[in-house]
């Protein structure tokens, strides 16, 4: 028989030792765009209401993160898959400006505007004849 190298948890300690969070995530499915004023991002996050979403900036890195729920309320009889959360997160070029980022949220689908800093917007120089 083998020797144990890590010693089982007691009824002392709880049961159980704790040592990774219980949420999980998964990372959402994100298309990316390019236009004149900026770039857009549209992410699918099913099941999460607005309430439950947190969008930020911190040092030039855009996090998404979201909690998806059942839309069905009252007590589940029976599960058969648990729903995760959402988590994602991006590196911001310099020329974004995350004073102006907009986000809506329509069923299901997450759409942020991240409109470039005036002095990076594209513009055309008007040539005169001399």
């Amino acid at each position: 028989m083998a020797e144990s190298t890590v010693p089982s948890p007691t009824a002392e300690s709880g049961g159980r030792e704790s040592t990774r969070s219980e949420e999980n995530y998964a990372t959402p499915p994100v298309d990316i765009y390019e236009d004149e004023r900026g770039l857009v991002v549209i992410a699918d996050l099913p099941g999460v209401d607005a309430s439950a979403l947190d969008i930020g900036v911190e040092r030039g890195v855009l996090s998404i993160r979201a909690g998806a729920s059942h839309l069905v309320t009252g007590q589940a009889l029976h599960r058969e898959y648990e729903l995760s959360g959402f988590y994602r997160q991006f590196q911001l070029p310099d020329e974004i400006d995350a004073s102006r980022i907009e986000a809506e949220l329509k069923n299901g689908v997450l759409f942020l505007r991240l409109p470039r800093t005036e002095r990076a917007q594209p513009r055309r120089i008007e040539v005169k004849a001399g």
